[in-house]
């Protein structure tokens, strides 16, 4: 369970720092996923559930 604790709070700190440090292109960023088709983002969201599942295997096993 802390391992989950601590892979969230990691998530925030990128995430904030890339708000912090390019706000504008994440302005950018946002409006471009807002303009992407549906298909697009489910097969986007897959593709990173697929690299975030292999990386925590490679980093476990």
């Amino acid at each position: 369970m802390q391992d989950l604790w601590v892979a969230l709070g990691l998530v925030l700190v990128i995430e904030g720092a890339l708000y912090a440090l390019f706000p504008e292109k994440m302005l950018k960023a946002l409006d471009q996923i807002r303009e992407a088709p549906p298909a697009v983002l489910r097969v986007t969201g897959i593709v990173a559930v697929a690299i975030g599942w292999l990386v925590v295997w490679l980093v476990r096993s």
